[in-house]
């Protein structure tokens, strides 16, 4: 995306939905350069430990950042898939800088306003979603991370 111009990149990603459990939990990440962060991969390769290291580095890195859920109820009512991808408008709802591009992984979201590609496994290919992924993880992980978007709880 970069070499094709795009100038403010948005990696979004959902954690929750195999389980079936609990919130679905989604979060975006707006970045302005790549992100060149040692270790920074599919957040399912990355131990809980260097999650939390990564996350903040992320944090520190990003343009902006905003996690979106979607509730127990919702995904009974609207099915896992449909609940994933609220979740993840919501994210980007949130956002303070809007992305001229947005990649998700696997999936389309319907209410996104910006050109968006969805990659399949994109969080092993993509540094944008790899990032949002490490991100979603320590908010669905660590309750005290919920605070950066408290409209949503």
């Amino acid at each position: 995306m970069w070499e094709e111009g795009a100038r403010i990149i948005c990696g979004v990603y959902e954690v929750c939905r195999g389980p079936l459990a609990g919130p679905v939990t989604a979060f975006a990440v707006v970045i302005t350069q790549p992100l060149l962060l040692e270790f920074l991969n599919d957040s399912k390769q990355v131990t809980p430990l260097r999650r939390a290291a990564l996350a903040a580095q992320i944090r520190e890195c990003a343009e902006c950042y905003a996690v979106g859920w979607a509730t127990p109820e919702e995904i009974d009512a609207l099915n896992i898939l449909v609940a994933s991808k609220l979740a993840m408008a919501r994210a980007l709802e949130q956002l303070s800088v809007a992305p001229c591009r947005v990649l998700v992984d696997a999936v389309h979201i319907p209410q996104c306003a910006a050109p968006q590609t969805a990659i399949i496994g994109g969080d092993g290919k993509s540094a944008a979603i790899a990032a949002a992924s490490i991100v979603a993880k320590v908010a669905r992980d660590e309750p005290s991370l919920r605070l950066i978007c408290p409209r949503l709880m």
